[in-house]
């Protein structure tokens, strides 16, 4: 059976409360302000609370229970239990297959404070009996949602937003996610879905507004990461991205994209761009994402970094990235960004060295030094399995590991040291300034933890010999909290409504910040992290 096309719409926030409400006192929630005006954050922490409530429950319970009906007076404990059963702005549906009505979520106010909840109630038309319906992992609670029922699968009931109120009833928490509740199999399931966009903005800087631009032609497909520069004739160069598709139920797949676009205004027509694809040559960049670029002196457009990740179906192994590239607008052309090295100071030759026998053999060994940059890559396994692939560059040597030297008989030999150069990462943030590209953070993961650097880098484009450090990565600055089991959550929970952490656990944290090996001197810090977190 083909169901009908449904219309899903976001449920109305419904009026404030009347004005003999807004003098109850203050809620006793931690983490809300001795104003009693909760901010967003407080509602998502206490949002957060409960759904810690909900994962407790990893089974699914029927209780017969009561028809609601309101009880303004009793004990405290007849009071909870009409609060499980009493609610407005709730939904009500029919199965599409049984003699049953679902009502799930609502709110309740009792005079001081509101409740919202995500609870799920099943009434027998025939029986006339009601049933509580407790199913693992439900959505978060909320009211004023909207909630229909199509037959497939064995019926299915979606929901859709709704809104959170806080327990004076006067903030709001406001809901776009879908759910469906598959009624043949009693599971909840979340529908995640993400919507790329292609649209196009303009601001104007004279007016402070913005206009929707309409090019012509063909542009990028939607897409979310990709990266824009301005070429000298005002153009704008946009490269790269990512979008997910969902290959089958519950399996997407990723695609970095490397095309390249030009958005270029039409002549003779103001106001009028035009989209046109462009195929540059060259030494073009593998694809990627999370790269970073930047508008070099001479107009090129500059690309440093980035991560490929290679997926499968339950894993994800990403390969972090050092390189540099520039593309040429003029020409439509890639570049490898190609760093000469340090210049060594020549030493004077003596006399009668330039005419000895064995000249030409020097010269001949010298041109066979040169190699290309060393990339050294080391795999970092998680105990999930998860791989995390951190490569660096090192200095180009000579046969003998030692770096090229136009005098290597004058004078006792150096050792040789390793070109400094950012380490493999994505998301840096790049600036160019007075023809020198300065490079701050950025990130890599190894196995399940995301390293967030904080290092400035400096290279000088015109002259494009090696990398300064300005500021070192402090690998103290680095914190990482492991996720705790539901034990452990629970007690988090218990410390958030009313408890902070104990002495002693605030000197088991120094202990274990002590005790944390330090880099050695002169080591990069991707290099120390694999050591010094065993």
């Amino acid at each position: 059976m083909t169901a009908e096309p449904v219309l899903l719409t976001k449920g109305s926030t419904r009026p404030a409360p009347n004005q003999r409400h807004r003098a109850r006192a203050c809620p006793r929630v931690t983490g809300f302000d001795a104003s009693c005006r909760p901010s967003q954050e407080d509602l998502e922490a206490l949002i957060a609370h409960f759904q810690a409530l909900d994962a407790r429950k990893t089974r699914i319970v029927e209780t017969p229970c009561s028809p609601p009906s309101p009880r303004k007076n009793g004990s405290e404990a007849a009071q909870l239990h009409c609060r499980g059963e009493t609610r407005l702005n709730a939904s009500l549906s029919a199965h599409p297959e049984k003699e049953e009505l679902i009502l799930f979520g609502g709110e309740y106010f009792n005079g001081q404070k509101t409740f919202v909840y995500n609870e799920l109630y099943v009434y027998n038309i025939r029986k006339d009996a009601w049933t509580k319906v407790e199913i693992p992992n439900p959505p978060p609670r909320r009211c004023a949602h909207q909630a229909v029922v199509v037959p497939q699968g064995g019926g299915q009931l979606w929901i859709f937003g709704g809104e959170f109120a806080s327990p004076d009833g006067e903030h709001f928490y406001h809901y776009r996610d879908l759910w469906v509740l598959h009624l043949a199999t009693r599971t909840w399931e979340q529908v995640r879905d993400y919507i790329y966009y292609n649209d196009l903005y303009a601001f104007n800087l004279d007016a402070f507004t913005w206009s929707r631009l309409s090019p012509s032609g063909t542009g990028p497909t939607p897409r979310s990461g990709c990266q824009m520069t301005v070429t000298a004739q005002g153009s704008i160069v946009i490269y790269g991205g990512y979008s997910k598709q969902r290959v089958r139920k519950d399996v997407d797949r990723g695609t970095q994209h490397s095309d390249m676009f030009l958005l270029k205004a039409e002549e003779g027509r103001e106001g009028r761009w035009a989209w046109t694809r462009v195929n540059p040559s060259g030494a073009k960049p593998t694809p990627r994402s999370g790269f970073s670029v930047a508008v070099a002196p001479n107009h090129q457009t500059l690309l440093f970094g980035g991560v490929c990740d290679d997926e499968e179906d339950e894993s994800l192994e990403g390969h972090f990235l050092s390189d540099l590239h520039f593309y040429d607008p003029v020409r439509n052309r890639w570049f490898a960004g190609q760093l000469k090295g340090p210049k060594v100071e020549k030493r004077r030759r003596r006399r009668g060295r330039r005419g000895e026998p064995g000249d030409s053999s020097k010269q001949e060994l010298k041109g066979t030094r040169a190699q290309e940059p060393l990339q050294v890559a080391r795999e970092l396994v998680a105990e999930d399995g998860t791989v995390a692939t951190v490569q660096q560059g090192l200095a180009a040597r000579g046969p003998a590991g030692q770096p090229e030297s136009d005098d290597s008989d004058d004078g006792p030999s150096e050792a040789a040291v390793p070109a400094v150069e950012p380490s493999a990462r994505s998301s840096a943030m790049l600036a160019v300034k007075h023809g020198r590209l300065y490079l701050y953070g950025g990130m890599f993961e190894a196995g399940d933890r995301q390293v967030t650097l904080s290092d400035l880098y400096c290279l000088d484009l015109h002259k494009m010999e090696e990398w300064t450090v300005l500021v070192e990565m402090d690998p103290e600055s680095q914190e990482w909290l492991e996720e705790t089991d539901s034990e452990e959550d629970s007690d988090e929970v218990k410390g958030a409504e009313g408890g902070g952490e104990s002495e002693e656990d605030e000197d088991s944290g120094e202990e274990a910040r002590e005790q944390r090996p330090s880099a050695a001197p002169g080591e990069p810090f991707a290099d120390s992290l694999p050591r010094t977190e065993q």
